[in-house]
């Protein structure tokens, strides 16, 4: 029921759309009131790439091309009908967006953008050296209905109107699925993703799968509905540059974005192309730069998101003195800090977690992590501290897979797992925080921690009881729906612990987790760590205050020019003069106790 709530606003654009199409007779304006929702449709299809992932595309011209020509040549060779031909169509860009991606993901930025845009520039010259400058769709009088050639224009409107809404739909399920909050999270955060577990390669080869089958699907509708296919119509520039306009107009990363920007750009430029196009040769071209430099002047999202924005501020001004007790509901069950009892430093058990053995990294001629070995007890918490520039976040970063290791093992249960990717150690059991926080700032507390529940959980009730859990532990059900960007820092501190909870691991790093802290806070948040501890989880912790690290440890490690200098227990480590030099220097050395 919820479900068909949130496409009852779809059905009725479509309903009304379809009312005023069937009250316009003028074969003109039909047309383009079919190109509203054909273009709006291959901004769909490119939103659910770029918009969802945040890897602009300026290449999706590729799928829609293969689509339109599939049409045609099926048509002139084969003597298919388009019935057929476009599900044939949308097979084809789905195997062509999967060759596309699996080479092309491993660029980053303007980098994928710009391979992106070679894709449908190399095809055009390939269609243009074949022959295909021009293919005329051939025309079947006997057999109008079964080639989709219609004498009233009106059915090809109706027709895409009913690809928009299936389009609208099925995008809709997708990002109220795990298929969606993991392409959210990638666009949010790509690293946070691959290390809350999202296999953020293969998320990615099935969006792009997907996005370039609607494509060519609705390509090759559109060479049904003009009946002429030239290689600049459909794999030129402009034709991408329309579906990345008309979702950026309108709002990426929603259902509503492109159409928003369908129903205000196309006619507009439809029209001026009409009137002007003799005098002023590519007004179109113009009209969809001149949006593009308005949304990124007053609503760099999109309009979708600055009126969501707008309203929700308006809303947040509203209610304010009932949410000012909010905070309150903040603090942990235990706020009291005292120090570690004596008898738990002891009782680290014998059992090896995790044990590194002689990992090393370098970059360039700065050896960042020299030699470093260390074992991890099952249920002990362990400091890893050294001044600034020591390597501990470098070493973190080895541990989990953002980097791999010039030399040395990671060892998780006797398994080595230096080398593997961070989504794969994190089912192995590691969760991990980071020193610079790493929200997805549009999802609410909860969808940030479903995202790392999904490591673990099989459905998707599963995976919000777990994150629901997890969300508990820190102390913010009370809060669970707020929005990750209004958080301060400490909400958003034990916002990424739950993150990394929710996975169920049995080791945590925590990278830095007190940093930004003030000091009530930060006892605030040591007490949630240390019930983490008590309930059994093994702990890696980074931290550069010393006062909150003693009282916190069983034992540290102490890093100085990626090398270890010592490790062993708090009390010992403090006293140790390399220790005291490390940190103050060597004229502080004397003045230690001993």
């Amino acid at each position: 029921m919820r479900q068909f709530r949130s496409l009852l606003p779809a059905i009725v654009f479509t309903i009304a759309y379809a009312v005023v199409s069937l009250s316009v007779t003028n074969s003109y304006y039909q047309l383009v009131l079919t190109l509203v929702p054909v273009w709006a449709v291959f901004g769909l299809s490119w939103n659910l790439l770029s918009g969802y992932t945040g890897l602009i595309s300026f290449g999706h011209a590729a799928f829609f091309g293969i689509g339109a020509y599939t049409t045609a040549l099926g048509q002139i060779y084969f003597d298919l009908s388009p019935w057929l031909l476009i599900p044939i169509a949308a097979m084809l860009g789905g195997i062509a967006g999967l060759l596309v991606g699996f080479p092309t993901f491993r660029l980053q930025g303007h980098y994928f953008a710009l391979a992106m845009l070679a894709y449908p520039l190399a095809i055009l010259y390939v269609f243009e050296w074949l022959g295909f400058q021009e293919v005329t769709l051939p025309m079947k009088r006997d057999a109008p209905i079964a080639y989709m050639q219609f004498a009233d224009p009106r059915i090809y409107t109706l027709l895409a109107l009913a690809i928009m809404l299936a389009t609208i739909i099925l995008t809709r399920i997708i990002e109220q699925s795990r298929f969606g909050m993991a392409l959210l999270a990638i666009k949010q955060n790509e690293a946070a993703a691959e290390a809350a577990g999202i296999n953020t390669l293969a998320w990615k080869l099935r969006a792009i799968t997907l996005s370039g089958a609607i494509a060519a699907a609705i390509g090759a509708f559109y060479a049904q509905v003009l009946l002429v296919v030239t290689p600049q119509s459909v794999f030129g520039m402009l034709v991408s540059a329309q579906a990345l306009t008309v979702a950026m107009f309108g709002g990426v990363g929603t259902v509503w974005g492109p159409v928003i920007g369908s129903v205000i750009l196309i006619p507009l430029a439809e029209t001026l192309h009409a009137e002007a196009g003799a005098h002023i040769p590519g007004i179109q071209g113009v009209i969809f730069g001149f949006a593009i430099i308005c949304v990124i002047l007053v609503a760099p999202e999109g309009l979708f998101w600055k009126l969501r924005d707008l309203l929700r501020r308006r809303f947040a001004k509203q209610t304010t003195p009932e949410a000012s007790a909010a905070p309150q509901a903040l603090q942990p069950a235990t706020a009291n800090v005292t120090a570690l009892p004596v008898a738990r430093r002891h009782a680290a058990a014998s059992e090896v977690v995790l044990e590194v053995r002689n990992l090393s990294r370098s970059f360039g001629g700065l050896k960042a992590v020299q030699n470093v070995s260390f074992k991890l007890h099952k249920n002990e918490i362990l400091g890893i501290i050294g001044p600034n520039g020591a390597g501990k976040t470098t070493l973190f970063n080895l541990l989990n897979g953002f980097l791999r290791p010039d030399e040395g093992e990671v060892v998780i249960d006797g398994r080595n797992m230096s080398g593997e990717r961070p989504h794969t150690i994190c089912e192995a059991g590691i969760g991990r925080t980071f020193q610079v926080m790493r929200p997805f700032l549009r999802m609410s507390i909860l969808d940030n921690v479903v995202v790392g529940a999904y490591v673990r959980a099989k459905t998707e009730d599963e995976a919000r009881k777990l994150a629901a859990d997890a969300v508990a532990r820190v102390g913010l059900s009370d809060v669970a729906d707020r929005v990750a960007g209004e958080l301060s820092t400490k909400e958003l501190r034990l916002m990424e612990l739950a993150r990394a909870l929710a996975g169920q691991p049995r080791i945590l790093l925590l990278d830095e987790t007190l940093a930004g802290l003030g000091h009530g806070e930060a006892d605030e948040v040591v007490a949630v760590i240390r019930q983490l501890a008590r309930d059994g989880i093994t702990i890696a912790i980074i931290e550069h205050t010393m006062q909150a690290m003693v009282r916190l440890v069983d034992s540290f490690v102490v890093l100085d020019h990626g090398a270890v200098i010592t490790e062993g227990e708090p009390e010992v480590v403090t006293r140790d003069n390399r220790v005291i030099e490390a940190y103050l220097g060597k004229k502080w050395v004397a003045h230690a106790p001993h």
